[in-house]
């Protein structure tokens, strides 16, 4: 009933949204001379946000083009590898880069809400020295009841799969949720001494271990009943999309969520976005509007998933015990022996609480204390964990390193990704560990950003 109400409310909204949208453009047109008043620029403004605030927002673009790579550019082309029910496995190929061996890195995309372009930033510092591929999930309303089934066990599977597609020495990069289904399937990997184990696994923002200083969001799983989930948050997918009658976590609850836990931030900067339109400051406006495209853009995630993740994650933590059993296969932290980790935490991240992903690291004590690497970023949140100028400058040549020293074929820090000598990020062994013998600082320039189109996603419904 409540997914209904909402497609009743979009669809009541449509004929608003329709003369929001000809009314801007009538009050913006530079041959209506009411344009540049001041009259003509606030109901332009005004209805500008009206069409903003109305609109369903579809699946952005990654956009990506070109990036370049020892100083020359290299068109990027999205292939997609593996297309399966409930995601698809994507890369980013680099033209005229086949001559480098650069590490093959897998992305592992969250599925709590967003879409994985979300990843965007996070992809466009790796391209330049990496070979990255992604998971792009899909949204499960248009999932069609005949496909079946997706849950968190269902998702580990699809990782060793992918893995296995792209075969031996593949890094993956797990940010924030998929931390602990990727810790998973890297621990039944190890057990069965599968030969497409990855060489490395970087956990950024995970929750391993959510006892370990609880935000709020922890506390809310933790405190309210299985059942209070299944009965409030839970609902059925109607006409006319095409996952009909397959029970989810819609993604407009989820948005509900994500707003009202910065809801005085996000109407100060949507207060900002409006003063932007009417003095003209076009270029702030757009900043602001780009963020919200990407923001607002949410996706609705299987029922079975979503209480299977309460559930192992948030209340019994099953991962930290040990005890978490996948179709019948004990997922067993001892078994990491040979695989890097690396844990990545924010000092201000509200999501996941510092030590959650470090637990990464604890759980692990079969793994010798060299393979293992915690980073503390100072001054960053959740978010600028994986994207904004800190994760570009001070996180992402780390991550690089560590990725080049632990890969089976370079073994070796990348030039220039070495950790910059300021201080917003803190660095800690994950346990007391014996001297290591200092490397030599590079002196090369820090490799180069991807360059991205500057397209406007402003899907309509």
């Amino acid at each position: 009933m409540l997914y209904t109400l909402y497609e009743m409310q979009h669809a009541a909204f449509a004929p608003i949204r329709f003369w929001a949208d000809q009314g801007q453009r009538f009050f913006s047109h530079p041959y209506n001379p009411v344009s540049r008043t001041p009259y003509g620029k606030v109901m332009a403004a005004s209805l500008d946000m009206v069409e903003l605030l109305t609109r369903r927002y579809g699946k952005p673009k990654f956009g990506f083009e070109k990036v370049t790579v020892d100083g020359v550019e290299c068109p990027v082309e999205e292939q997609i590898l593996s297309r399966r029910a409930f995601g698809q496995l994507k890369h980013f190929k680099r033209a005229n880069c086949s001559h480098r061996k650069d590490p093959r890195v897998l992305v592992v995309a969250p599925m709590s809400g967003h879409f994985a372009t979300l990843l965007r930033g996070t992809v466009e510092a790796l391209l330049p020295n990496h070979e990255v591929y992604i998971t792009d999930w899909r949204d499960a309303r248009d999932i069609p009841m005949a496909d079946g089934s997706f849950d968190l066990d269902d998702y580990v599977d699809y990782l060793i799969d992918w893995l296995t597609d792209l075969g031996p020495n593949t890094h993956m990069l797990a940010v924030c949720q998929p931390s602990v289904p990727v810790y998973a399937a890297l621990a039944l990997m190890e057990a069965e001494g599968h030969p497409c184990t990855p060489p490395s696994v970087t956990m950024m923002g995970g929750p391993i271990d959510t006892r370990r200083n609880p935000t709020e969001v922890n506390k809310l799983a933790m405190t309210r009943p299985h059942s209070w989930f299944e009965d409030n948050v839970i609902t059925v997918v109607p006409l006319p999309n095409a996952g009909f009658m397959r029970k989810v976590y819609p993604g407009f609850l989820q948005l509900a969520g994500f707003m009202a836990m910065n809801l005085g931030d996000h109407f100060m900067k949507h207060h900002e976005m409006f003063e932007h339109l009417i003095i003209g400051a076009d270029e702030d406006a757009e900043k602001t509007r780009a963020f919200y495209d990407e923001y607002k853009a949410v996706m609705d995630m299987t029922a079975e998933f979503y209480l299977q993740t309460i559930d192992v994650v948030f209340q019994r933590h099953l991962l930290p015990d040990g005890k978490w059993v996948s179709k019948g296969r004990l997922v067993d932290p001892k078994a990491i022996r040979n695989t890097a980790l690396m844990a990545v935490e924010g000092e201000f991240d509200d999501i996941s609480g510092i030590g959650q992903t470090k637990a990464a690291l604890d759980i692990a004590v079969n793994l010798p204390e060299e393979k293992k690497k915690y980073l503390l970023a100072k001054g960053v949140g959740h978010y600028g964990i994986f994207n904004g100028s800190r994760w570009r400058t001070n996180i992402a040549p780390v991550v690089a390193e560590f990725m080049r020293t632990h890969d089976h074929v370079i073994g070796k820090p990348v030039a220039g990704a070495a950790a910059p000598a300021a201080t917003p990020v803190a660095e800690a062994p994950a346990k007391a560990a014996k001297p290591q013998p200092k490397k030599a600082p590079s002196r090369t320039a820090r490799p180069a950003r991807a360059t991205t189109t500057a397209t406007k996603r402003r899907t309509k419904a």
